[in-house]
């Protein structure tokens, strides 16, 4: 299978070693507006074309398939041209920086019965598959609540807010692990620049049965902080995706409600038992992401993170962006 690469920034160096190792592949062209940086990849892959072009990636016909690893605004327009030239296509997260977009694109896909994916890596790693295992296996109880914490300072972004560019993380992990949509949508931010973008922001979603997620999002914090903590009425989660070994915390703790006789007073009983840290293991995710590609090309498979999926990111992303321009107002989804 024949691969270009769109994209040779931030993401674009770890994508192409993974594709390099994956034995069914063959990297064909690299496209990126800097010099410099093909510069630096005829260091490390003297044999791999480059160019400062992405057509000439979107319309080589010997590629079977592309991936865009550029900056979130040119995810639609390299992802609907590489699909238009019958180009199967790994985007970078998000799938585009529009529902309307990300739905068109789809409807290309679908039309050339192409594979459409979405590089949503938090998803494929160890912590999370283990976290998804223990919330199927009913272990947590109902789930209650999930609240993350994703702040760092920078990478300040100009096309996007620190929404679109920091949140599809752990909305990729909350929809992988509730595998459903949240009902309402709500979100406040500030931007402490000239351009008006969003660099602090706080998304909350609200489901039908009582669950409610919080994401808060920060370009400014002088640590890099990566957590998330999952109630059940059962057992409890504590993931910090910056621990180097104990990233995943299952915690035996709880509370039972007692209601007084006279109906007006309450009585909590609260528990506190064992702490077990599973193993999670050290698998590179974007390895997962990669295979993922390459099988549903090749075998027919339903990707993980595929384009429904990476649509409703989209949709999530879309409603807290119409929130924030009306002041914090709750969206419905449909």
């Amino acid at each position: 299978m024949r691969i270009g690469l769109i994209g040779y920034g931030y993401w674009g160096p770890n994508i192409l070693r993974n594709i390099i190792s994956h034995t069914d592949v063959d990297v064909s062209v690299v496209a990126d507006l800097k010099l410099e940086r093909l510069a630096a990849l005829k260091k490390m892959y003297p044999t791999i074309r480059t160019t400062t072009d992405a057509s000439e990636v979107v319309e080589n016909r010997d590629i079977d398939a592309v991936i865009v690893a550029t900056p979130v605004h040119t995810h639609y327009p390299l992802a609907k041209a590489a699909l238009e030239a019958g180009k199967h296509v790994l985007v970078e997260k998000p799938l585009a920086d529009s529902l309307n977009g990300a739905e068109e694109l789809i409807a290309i896909a679908k039309k050339k019965k192409l594979v459409l994916m979405v590089d949503h890596t938090y998803i494929y790693t160890g912590a999370v598959e283990t976290i998804k295992k223990i919330v199927d296996s009913g272990e947590l109880g109902t789930l209650q609540s999930f609240s993350s914490t994703r702040f760092n300072l920078g990478l300040f972004q100009g096309d996007v807010n620190v929404l679109w560019d920091l949140a599809p993380h752990d909305l990729s992990i909350l929809l992988y692990l509730t595998e459903r949509i949240p009902t309402l949508v709500n979100a406040i931010g500030v931007s402490h620049t000239e351009n008006g973008v969003e660099n602090i922001a706080y998304l909350t979603l609200r489901y039908d049965d009582g669950l409610i997620a919080h994401v808060g999002t920060s370009w400014v914090s002088p640590v890099k902080i990566r957590q998330i903590l999952i109630s059940g009425d059962q057992k409890m989660i504590a993931y910090d995706d910056t621990e180097a070994i104990e990233k995943v915390k299952v915690y035996e703790a709880g509370y039972t409600v007692r209601t007084h006789e006279d109906k007006r007073r309450l009585y909590m009983d609260y528990r506190s038992g064992d702490i077990h840290i599973p193993n999670v293991g050290n698998k590179e995710a974007l390895q997962g992401v990669v295979e993922d590609f390459v099988r549903a090309i090749s075998k027919g498979s339903k990707p993980r993170s595929d384009a429904r999926f990476g649509l409703n990111v989209v949709r999530i992303l879309d409603a807290a962006e119409r929130s924030l321009k009306q002041g914090g107002a709750e969206v419905r989804l449909s």
